[in-house]
């Protein structure tokens, strides 16, 4: 009794009159689905908090990549009072975002989104600068003229470039429509495959062999989760597949240059602290990370019938044998 009482004097000296200054945190997570690179942001997330001593009750829920699911994990946070919503991947944060506006003025708590690709489309919010209402995250935009440039550089004379996405997720759409308005200049034709469920990825997969030179998986939360299907067509028809997020690597994508997830889920602790000591979402503007990973797997590549460049080989920052 002693101790929390102690606690709230000092953090009503310092000017905390966030959560944290009436003890444990409870703070409600959903996730959109298990995956390598998802699973990194949660932890890397955790870890930040852990860190710095913050005291936390998670309430972590996961949509299995289902968008159903996603808005019902949604409506329950809203009804779990907690000291902070967080979302994880660009579906589950649109389900939070609208919870959270059919909630009444009671119910409103802060959000904040993280590993979602552009949060202005996706309707999250209206200015990166300058947020406004109860929502801030970090996004996990990808610089796609140097994405594409290492896939030009891994295998030159590419004349068709297939991208295997779900048209259903607003982050896969923005990066798509990205590589579309980069391919004239690039000097390559888009080929595209959907799928809207882990399911339906194998066949997705298998339609783009004879159509496309070699294959980009963008962020897409679904593609990703059933990857191995897709290495499978891959290695069966020496179409390389290339990856737009560094952990899919490991699993057999051919090379990939992105973000380490764990540090993107390390810089949205940083973000949930300032909010938990009383910052206002509404001024915080929305991050970015920068600095950009090239992780390549040549066994592989091998396997897929390309030969990693010398030059690519001598900047990557992994190299699976």
């Amino acid at each position: 009794m002693k101790k929390a009482i102690l606690g709230a004097f000092l953090a009503l000296a310092f000017g905390v009159q966030g959560a944290l200054a009436a003890g444990t945190a409870v703070i409600s997570v959903n996730q959109f689905v298990e995956h390598p690179a998802l699973d990194a942001v949660l932890k890397g997330f955790q870890d930040y908090l852990k860190e710095k001593n913050v005291a936390v009750d998670y309430k972590i829920h996961n949509a299995q990549a289902n968008m159903g699911t996603a808005t019902q994990i949604a409506q329950q946070m809203v009804g779990e009072k907690a000291d902070l919503l967080v979302a994880i991947a660009t579906p589950s944060a649109q389900a939070c975002a609208q919870a959270l506006s059919k909630a009444p003025a009671e119910m409103k708590r802060p959000f904040l989104f993280t590993a979602v690709t552009d949060p202005v489309s996706a309707g999250l919010v209206k200015d990166l600068q300058r947020p406004g209402g109860d929502i801030t995250g970090v996004s996990d935009l990808l610089p796609l003229e140097e994405h594409m440039k290492m896939v030009m550089t891994f295998k030159p004379g590419i004349k068709r470039l297939g991208l295997l996405y779900n048209a259903g997720e607003a982050n896969s759409k923005s990066l798509v429509a990205g590589i579309k308005e980069l391919s004239g200049t690039m000097g390559f034709e888009v080929v595209e495959a959907t799928a809207s469920k882990t399911a339906d990825v194998f066949s997705a997969a298998k339609s783009l062999v004879g159509r496309a030179d070699a294959v980009f998986i963008p962020t897409d939360n679904t593609i990703i989760s059933a990857l191995e299907s897709v290495i499978k067509v891959g290695v069966e028809n020496k179409l390389p597949i290339f990856a737009a997020d560094v952990d899919s690597v490991a699993r057999g994508a051919v090379a990939a240059m992105g973000f380490d997830y764990y540090k993107h889920g390390y810089q949205t602790g940083a973000m949930a602290a300032r909010i938990l000591n009383g910052e206002k979402p509404a001024g915080i503007a929305v991050e970015f990370q920068k600095d950009l990973q090239l992780f390549i797997n040549a066994k592989y590549a091998k396997m897929m019938g390309v030969t990693p460049p010398a030059a690519l080989l001598q900047k990557a920052s992994k190299i699976y044998e």
